[in-house]
């Protein structure tokens, strides 16, 4: 791909069988014995197998898993903030040994793909929790997992038979390879990726509009794996995504694709973690804002810029481009943020979540300053079937 950044690590992964490999591989996995995925699980494999999260192709074996919460890299030094695990329970690793190939099934015990267990190993949840998440709490959403994972871990390369089948965002499930084709027809050589799991309001326009100044084109990345239980439903954020471009984007400078992953909630670690997946997907540069993957108050509100501090740029390879707190200032008479607004709080327009919320429900849009009264509408129609958070 002449003239796009690298993959991280230099090559991107491809794990996806195909022909008579593909053929063989399938008839022996029939006979081998089992391990059930989470939800979590199954979207890892997905983004390992399409190369989203090169240069890994496979679960981490031990050197791997504690070099990640140690040191924040590979063990070869290559950058990485998150350990990619698959987890079983002790009874079920008793049944297999290293060395022998493992068949990896959904929910429903389809044989999604063939593992080679090369290393079974203990897993440390309570390092991995204070490490990677900041907390043994398992009022984190991201600790509560790893709790609930088994207490075995199970690492090696992957090899996908047969790839999830997703029935929503077809036309936007693109893989890095597609990306990357699509940046090139387009002639794009500097592009910049926005991480979102929320609508996209007048604050996220604002930045991403600023970034989009001095690139050549801007890919809105919306994560729609798993995430936690009161998040906007990817679908409805969808309509809202799509709203926003058809109204106030230029067309031909913005391509609207999703991300497979699941959600972690690590904040700074996964600020990282979001950039060099979209590094993979093709994209030069990545927008980092304020609270960046948070939750709770887990996290300091710039803790996800100043991670970045702690890399060689060089390794990291993608460019962050930092933004501060956001809003409307009537004396401006427009979007601003602390690095450009000279003026005090009461000409700054904010609203909490949970004002927000109850507008909504209540069927009022909220001001203009704040929401694209399109996005509003779309979340005033969504609040009469259900309550979500925004």
């Amino acid at each position: 791909m002449e003239g796009l950044i690298e993959p991280h690590g230099g090559k991107l992964v491809s794990r996806v069988l195909e022909g008579k490999e593909r053929e063989e591989v399938d008839r022996r996995s029939r006979g081998l014995k089992k391990i059930r995925l989470s939800d979590r699980e199954v979207s890892d494999i997905e983004m390992i197998g399409i190369g989203a999260l090169s240069p890994i192709e496979g679960f981490m074996c031990k050197d791997d898993y504690h070099s990640v919460m140690d040191t924040m890299t590979l063990k070869n030094g290559l950058p990485w903030t998150i350990p990619i695990t698959l987890s079983t329970s002790a009874e079920t690793a008793k049944t297999f040994k290293e060395g022998e190939e493992i068949a990896l099934t959904d929910k429903n015990g389809e044989i999604l793909a063939v593992m080679l267990a090369e290393e079974i190993f203990s897993h440390d949840k309570e390092k991995e929790a204070i490490q990677v998440y900041g907390t043994r709490e398992d009022k984190h959403p991201g600790v509560k997992k790893v709790y609930e994972m088994g207490d075995i871990l199970v690492g090696g390369t992957v090899s996908i038979l047969k790839r999830v089948e997703h029935a929503d965002f077809r036309e936007e499930r693109l893989d890095p390879r597609e990306t990357r084709a699509l940046f090139r027809e387009k002639g794009w050589k500097r592009v910049v990726g926005f991480q979102t799991r929320n609508p996209i309001h007048r604050a996220h326009e604002y930045i991403q509009k600023c970034a989009l100044e001095t690139v050549d084109g801007l890919m809105i990345h919306p994560l729609v794996g798993e995430t936690k239980g009161d998040d906007i439903p990817a679908s409805i954020r969808m309509r809202c995504y799509k709203a926003l471009i058809d109204n106030y984007y230029p067309k031909d400078r913005v391509v609207l694709a999703v991300n497979p992953a699941a959600m972690r909630y690590a904040g700074p670690k996964e600020a990282i973690f979001h950039a060099l997946i979209r590094k993979n997907y093709g994209c030069t540069h990545f927008i980092v804002g304020r609270d960046h993957a948070g939750v709770g108050g887990y996290y300091g509100t710039f803790d996800a810029h100043y991670i970045f501090d702690e890399f060689d740029r060089m390794a990291i390879g993608i460019t962050p481009m930092f933004f501060d707190y956001t809003f409307y200032c009537k004396k401006c008479a427009g979007m601003a943020s602390f690095k450009s607004c000279p003026h005090d709080s009461t000409h700054h327009i904010t609203l909490s979540g949970s004002k927000v919320r109850e507008m909504l429900r209540n069927g009022a849009c909220p001001p203009p300053e704040f929401s694209r009264p399109e996005v509003a509408q779309i979340l005033i129609e969504a609040m009469k079937v259900q309550a979500p958070q925004v």
